[in-house]
């Protein structure tokens, strides 16, 4: 786990403006560059003017420049398809979510494999030759990669469900948090503690998922456990409870209120608090939350210490 550092990865607020006027004319120019670069590439090659350079350099151009034209291309494409997207999602530009991290992420797996075949064609490779040669190589690779393969294919998947998008808050087996990347082989979560998760994408792909942003109901649940030597009533700690989140109120759902008994241990009780709010925010969660958290630990030593008096004073009474 890695805890998130302002400014370190996740820019402040107070970098924004800055960067975005630094980089702003150069994101609007990046696009018609890329797409005049890519014409005078299918020039050159179309002519052949690089072999001006001299024979012993027209074949090692004709590579590097194919493999340009096929970089360029196909990042105009993944370009092309993403404005296309969200235009159709009414998105800001340059807003993202899991469908354009998706593409993202085929376009590096494309370019990476691009780059390989390249440099293998240095040495004037015959490819059906290798892959018929190295067969028995070749599926020992495979046995080895599969797990990376599995990666990178749940995490395309998962990239283009609609179960899941950035920025939802959900649960992947026992880790909580919010959602802000989808990478080839890696889910990115932030959870409540500002930590950063890198969660495997076979072991999202096969979890059980739990998406409290997508869930029409938004009812919060906090579990704790008390002693039930500093419980009086159930009742009582239920209206201490309530009353202790008063002040949030006007952010839920009337009469949602339900503190309920999970399981009855032999010198404890498993309880569980739970309210619905009336629109999901994760900091107003967070803050109801700790405030019901001190308010049960105040509660159990309010009861402890009444308990303890009439022990203290029954001696001198004697």
């Amino acid at each position: 786990m890695k805890r998130a550092v302002p400014g370190e990865g996740f820019p402040g607020p107070f970098l924004e403006p800055t960067r975005k006027a630094m980089f702003g004319p150069i994101k609007h120019l990046a696009f018609p560059l890329r797409v005049a670069a890519l014409g005078i590439l299918i020039y050159i090659e179309v002519y052949h003017l690089a072999r001006v350079l001299g024979p012993e350099y027209d074949y090692f151009a004709d590579i590097v420049i194919r493999y340009f034209i096929f970089a360029l291309g196909l990042s105009v494409v993944i370009s092309i398809l993403s404005w296309l997207y969200r235009r159709g999602k009414k998105m800001k530009p340059g807003q993202v979510d899991n469908v354009i991290l998706g593409l993202q992420n085929i376009y590096y797996l494309l370019i990476t494999g691009g780059l390989i075949m390249t440099i293998l064609g240095f040495w004037k490779i015959d490819f059906q030759t290798l892959f018929t040669t190295l067969s028995i190589v070749a599926a020992a690779i495979a046995i080895i990669s599969k797990d990376f393969i599995a990666e990178i294919i749940s995490g395309i998947i998962i990239s283009f469900s609609k179960e899941v998008s950035i920025d939802d808050y959900l649960k992947i087996g026992e880790q909580k948090g919010k959602i802000i990347d989808i990478t080839l082989t890696k889910i990115a979560l932030l959870n409540d503690d500002d930590d950063l998760i890198y969660i495997p994408n076979t072991m999202a792909f096969s979890s059980q998922i739990v998406n409290y942003t997508k869930r029409e109901i938004k009812k919060i649940s906090i579990e704790f456990e008390v002693m039930i030597q500093g419980l009086k009533t159930v009742e009582e700690l239920e209206t201490d409870l309530v009353r202790a989140i008063a002040e949030y109120e006007e952010h839920i759902v009337p009469n949602s209120y339900n503190l309920k008994i999970v399981e009855i241990r032999r010198d404890s009780l498993s309880l569980k608090f739970q309210y619905t709010l009336d629109h999901i925010n994760r900091e107003l969660e967070r803050e109801i939350r700790r405030k019901t958290v001190r308010q049960v630990v105040n509660y159990v030593k309010k009861n402890l210490n009444a308990a303890k008096q009439p022990l203290a004073g029954s001696p001198a009474e004697a």
